[in-house]
C-alpha cells in the first residue's frame, strides 16, 4: 500500500530539496526524455520560473503528440450534499447549517435529462458527500444503473470504498474514480479533517490501491491547493502516480490541481497559487508524464482555461453546477464551492474550436472492454 511508501518520504526534506534546485537542475530535467521525480521537483521549483516559456513549448509539443488537439468534455452531477465529515474548508461540512438534499431516483433521472439538453455530454461525473448510511454503495450503484441509458462514460467522486465495492460498481457501468487526497501532509491532515471517516489518513490514501486492485479503468488524483505547501504536496502526488503506474499498469490516470475557492465554510486558504504557478505545475506534469490526462474544472476562469487548453490540459468540465440537483431539481441549493467559469457548454465548445481545439463529448464506450 502507498501509505507504507509514503512513510519513507520526509515532507520536510522534500520541501528543502525542491527549494534547493538550481537552474542547472532545471536544464537537466528539460533535456531528459523520461524525467523522474527528482526532475519534477526541479520543474516546479522557483528555479524553473525563468524557463516557463520553454516548458510551455515542450508541454504543447508532448500534448499534441499524445492527445492531438482534442479536449475531452465532462459534466459533474452532485447527487447529495449530505455529509458526516467536518472538513474545515468545505461547504458540505456537517456543522454548516443548511438543508441537506439526497436526490431520489426520479430526481436523478430528471437531472440526467436536463444535462443532455445542455450539450451532447457522454462523460458524467457523479459526486456525493460522505454519508454511507443514506447515500452509500447501493445508492451510488443505482445512480450508475440509471445513468447508463444516457451516458457512455461514468465516473464517481465519492467516499473511499473497499476494493470489492469498487469492483461491484464496475459491474454497474463505473469506468473511473476521482479522489482528492486533499493533502499528503500526514501530520497536518487532521487539522483539516478533525472528525468523521475522512479523518482516517491511511484509509483515504490507500483508496487508490483499492481502485487498482478492483480493476478500475481510470483513476483521477488531486491535492487541494490552499492547505499546505503546494510544491511539496504535488511532489508527493508525483511519487504516488509513479507508484500506481508501477503496480496497476493497466489503469489510466488523470491529475487535477484544484485551487481553493470560496465556500459556505468561509475557510481562508493558507497558501495561494498564482496563475503563473498553476501554469508552471501543469507544464511540469506534462513533461514529467506525457500520457497522464490533465484536467481543469470550472474552478478556473474562462480566459485561463482557454489559454491552457492549447498548452497541456486535455480534459475540461463545462456548465458545472456544484449543488445537488442544480441542473433541474434544486437550482438554488447550496454549492460546495463557487465556480469561476460560468460559460454555457455551447460557449465553451465555441471558444475551444476558435483556438483550434476539438471538444470531444464521447471518448469511451463500454464495448471497448469487450473482447
Amino acid at each position: 500500500m502507498f501509505s507504507e511508501e509514503l512513510e519513507k518520504i520526509s515532507w520536510e526534506k522534500t520541501t528543502e530539496e525542491i527549494y534547493a534546485k538550481t537552474a542547472a537542475d532545471v536544464e537537466t530535467a528539460l533535456r531528459k526524455a523520461y524525467p523522474d521525480v527528482e526532475d519534477f521537483k526541479a520543474l516546479i521549483s522557483p528555479a524553473a520560473a525563468p524557463y516557463l516559456e520553454t516548458m510551455a513549448r515542450l508541454s504543447r509539443q508532448y500534448t499534441l503528440q499524445r492527445f492531438g488537439k482534442t479536449i475531452s468534455m465532462f459534466v459533474p452531477l452532485y447527487l447529495t450534499n449530505s455529509c458526516t465529515n467536518f472538513c474545515v474548508y468545505c461547504g458540505f461540512n456537517h456543522d454548516n447549517p443548511m438543508a441537506r438534499i439526497i436526490l431520489s431516483e426520479e430526481e436523478i433521472v430528471n437531472e440526467y435529462k436536463a444535462i443532455k439538453k445542455l450539450a451532447p455530454f457522454e462523460n458524467l461525473l457523479l459526486v456525493t458527500g460522505e454519508n454511507p448510511a443514506k447515500a452509500g454503495v447501493p445508492y451510488i450503484e443505482r445512480a450508475l444503473q440509471l445513468a447508463r441509458p444516457y451516458f457512455s462514460n461514468l465516473q464517481i467522486e465519492v467516499m473511499p470504498l473497499k476494493a470489492e465495492e469498487y469492483e461491484r460498481l464496475t459491474r454497474s457501468g463505473l469506468n473511473g474514480v476521482i479522489c482528492f487526497q486533499e493533502t499528503y501532509h500526514k501530520e497536518r491532515y487532521n487539522v483539516y479533517h478533525p472528525k468523521g471517516m475522512k479523518s482516517k489518513f491511511d484509509w483515504r490514501v490507500n483508496a487508490f490501491d483499492r481502485m487498482g486492485q478492483a480493476g478500475v479503468h481510470k483513476i483521477g488524483m488531486g491535492v487541494l491547493i490552499g492547505l499546505e505547501e503546494w510544491r511539496t504536496d504535488i511532489t508527493m502526488m508525483a511519487y504516488h502516480l509513479r507508484y500506481l503506474q508501477k503496480h496497476y499498469w493497466k489503469t489510466k490516470y488523470s491529475v487535477n490541481f484544484p485551487r481553493m475557492r470560496p465556500s459556505e465554510g468561509h475557510f481562508k486558504p493558507n497558501v495561494v497559487m498564482s496563475d503563473r504557478e498553476l501554469a508552471q505545475v501543469t507544464f511540469a506534469m506534462r513533461i514529467f508524464d506525457r500520457d497522464v490526462d490533465i484536467s481543469y474544472s470550472t474552478r478556473e476562469n474562462a480566459a485561463f482555461r482557454n489559454h491552457m487548453a492549447t498548452l497541456g490540459v486535455t480534459t475540461m468540465s463545462a456548465e458545472s453546477k456544484t449543488d445537488p440537483g442544480g441542473y433541474c431539481t434544486y437550482p438554488q441549493s447550496l454549492e460546495q464551492f463557487h465556480v469561476s467559469d460560468e460559460r454555457t457548454a455551447a460557449q465553451v465548445e465555441r471558444d475551444l474550436k476558435a483556438l483550434g481545439r476539438e471538444p470531444v463529448w464521447k471518448d469511451w464506450d463500454e464495448s471497448f472492454n469487450r473482447k
